[in-house]
């Protein structure tokens, strides 16, 4: 994958440039503790829920636009607090889902989706080229190069990683009521998702989903497969349901349980030669 600075490239399609947001706007990426020495290295791929002022609405009502079909609620909290608790880099991205889809290939469909569950994105649809592209290159590729250089760097200075991917999930998806706590995602990597799924089915008091509400896929994410899976570095999906993480009270309930779990998790990948 090419390496894209944090400053956008321009680029002349049809004889003008054509720009998503502007420059009093804020970017993409959130980088925080670059340089933080705990092996864990956590992402949160549906942070925000801004729309570049140039989309205005997208042709939503503002009732949509607070929905998880914009964004992971409660997500970013969590994932702060866990970084904050190990002292450990974190890269989060600030803009909808609608505008692209950070976790998604740029190649499917859902990656600019013109319908998000059974809402329809009047603002997504007849796309031109420039107008892909330019969501593309400042929002997908900016926030990647991020994730990119990071994880560069770590590896030319010798630092042994664990990924962590913080996001949540609605309770109910198209009428069917989801029964899960908390969700742990992988693909083909199953030993950290299978050792803390038993931790966690010990302690007996959450509805742990295996690969739940979905399972990971190369057309379907884009963060574990690239990031985990093609970098060989060890990794870790969690979903959790979002009204379990709404508001502070919770959020900081459940980054303290994640962060207790996860405490554990460098010394038995360095048992195992994983770490």
């Amino acid at each position: 994958m090419i390496l894209y600075s944090l400053l956008w490239d321009e680029k002349v399609l049809e004889g003008s440039v054509f720009r998503l947001l502007e420059s009093d706007e804020p970017a993409a990426v959130e980088v925080v503790r670059e340089e933080g020495l705990s092996p864990f290295f956590f992402t949160c791929d549906h942070a925000g829920r801004r729309l570049p002022r140039r989309l205005g609405d997208l042709g939503l009502p503002a009732s949509e636009l607070v929905r998880h079909i914009a964004w992971d609620i409660g997500a970013a909290a969590v994932a702060h607090a866990l970084a904050e608790h190990f002292d450990a880099c974190l890269i989060t991205q600030a803009y909808s889902r609608l505008v692209i889809d950070c976790n998604r290939p740029t190649h499917v469909p859902s990656s600019i989706p013109t319908i998000s569950e059974e809402t329809d994105i009047p603002g997504n649809h007849g796309l031109d080229p420039a107008e892909v592209t330019a969501r593309r290159r400042e929002i997908f590729d900016v926030y990647h190069g991020a994730i990119e250089a990071a994880l560069d760097a770590r590896e030319a200075r010798g630092q042994a990683t664990v990924l962590v991917s913080v996001h949540s999930f609605t309770p109910v998806f198209k009428g069917f009521h989801r029964p899960w706590d908390l969700g742990l995602l992988y693909h083909r990597y199953d030993r950290l998702a299978s050792w803390l799924k038993d931790r966690l089915d010990a302690d007996g008091d959450l509805v742990v989903g295996d690969n739940e509400p979905y399972a990971v896929s190369d057309t379907t994410d884009y963060t574990i497969p690239v990031y985990g899976e093609h970098r060989g570095i060890a990794h870790i999906m969690f979903e959790i349901r979002q009204d379990l993480i709404a508001e502070p009270p919770g959020q900081k309930a459940w980054a303290d349980r994640l962060s207790d779990l996860l405490r554990q998790v460098p010394d038995r990948l360095a048992a195992q030669g994983e770490l």
